[in-house]
């Protein structure tokens, strides 16, 4: 599994500013459990992977993907590896 971190507790102050979102983020469901999926741009060519359980904890690669479709398939490959427990914490 890629590198990623949980982000529940954190709050930060930040400037508004335009996110610009993938067409590919989705809500995905399985074994019991929904998962948002959120792909967005990060530096000028990079894309962020942030995948928001059920309960609302936020988890988000650490790393940046040169494509949106390499995001997309980081999560999925974490969720057939490891399980969709390993995102939900069930």
């Amino acid at each position: 599994m890629g590198n990623w971190r949980c982000a529940c507790a954190l709050e930060i102050a930040v400037e508004e500013f335009e996110v610009k979102y993938s067409p590919l983020c989705q809500t995905l469901s399985r074994d019991g459990a929904t998962l948002e999926i959120q792909i967005y741009e990060g530096d000028p060519g990079q894309w962020l992977l942030e995948v928001v359980n059920e309960h609302g904890t936020s988890i988000v690669w650490d790393e940046q993907f040169e494509h949106d479709a390499d995001a997309l398939a980081a999560v999925f490959t974490t969720i057939d590896d490891e399980g969709i427990g390993v995102l939900t914490g069930k």
